[in-house]
């Protein structure tokens, strides 16, 4: 399995707009952070977790030609703002399968009412084949790869994680439920939210992020939705051997 990290920024991206702090006047590629998504490659297989809204860009830097899925963590701006931009893909490839959970159909098919209640003529609509995941609700895309919806809470919202084989990706979240815990077991990589060192209220700061690393013991992890606190040469010192802060175009094997 091949991960392509698109983006690794939080919300706001880094540099943030305004902001002439450390990270964001930093000249290391490190430390330029568009918004959170990632890229699977499993042998044929691609797909995409979350149409952040800087989906475009990310996808033309790392030449994404086709996709097989889209799968959507929740319903935030700098997840989910991307999504009218996967026409061009739906030109060349026909319908995207999209994957959420009800709480996440429920509020795109309000933002992105014009898709799902077209009610004018002219311009192009991004076509999407609908698919609700539940939690521990396995399904499998291409060819040997099984995804298994795992749900974590963000402040009160709950989000979906996905395991693929012995890979997960769980971003955006502050607790992890026990049950949930249990699926997160056993990995070869582990992506986890982090947004920034002092703690947060509704994300995980990094001595929190550790604590579940610890305690699942994957073989290696990377910390990803960093916010401009993080200063990637400066602060890579306080992260054990097997976790280290994502940043974007990192590829892992």
């Amino acid at each position: 399995m091949k991960l392509t990290f698109l983006g690794t920024g939080t919300s706001t991206g880094v540099p943030s707009i305004g902001c002439e702090c450390e990270t964001c006047v930093s000249d290391d590629p490190r430390d330029k952070r568009l918004r959170v998504s990632v890229l699977i490659e499993f042998g044929p297989t691609r797909i995409v977790v979350d149409t952040s809204i800087d989906f475009r860009q990310q996808a033309l830097r790392a030449g994404i030609r086709r996709l097989d899925a889209v799968l959507i963590t929740h319903c935030h701006v700098d997840h989910v703002f991307g999504l009218d931009d996967i026409r061009p893909l739906n030109f060349r490839h026909g319908a995207m399968p999209v994957y959420a959970n009800e709480p996440a159909w429920r509020d795109l098919k309000r933002i992105f009412q014009y898709i799902f209640e077209p009610t004018h003529f002219g311009g192009g609509l991004p076509q999407l084949v609908p698919h609700t995941v539940v939690p521990g609700g396995t399904f499998c895309i291409g060819r040997g790869l099984e995804i298994t919806p795992i749900e974590v809470i963000h402040g009160k919202l709950p989000v979906i994680a996905y395991r693929f084989n012995d890979f997960a990706y769980a971003t955006d979240l502050k607790v992890i439920p026990p049950e949930s815990m249990d699926a997160l077991r056993d990995l070869d990589v582990l992506v986890l939210d982090c947004v920034r060192i002092k703690p947060h209220t509704t994300h995980l700061c990094l001595e929190e992020a550790l604590a579940y690393i610890a305690d699942l013991k994957p073989k290696r992890a990377f910390l990803t939705h960093l916010n401009h606190d993080i200063l990637h040469a400066r602060d890579t010192k306080l992260l054990p051997a097997n976790v280290q802060f994502a940043y974007d175009s990192l590829v892992v094997g």
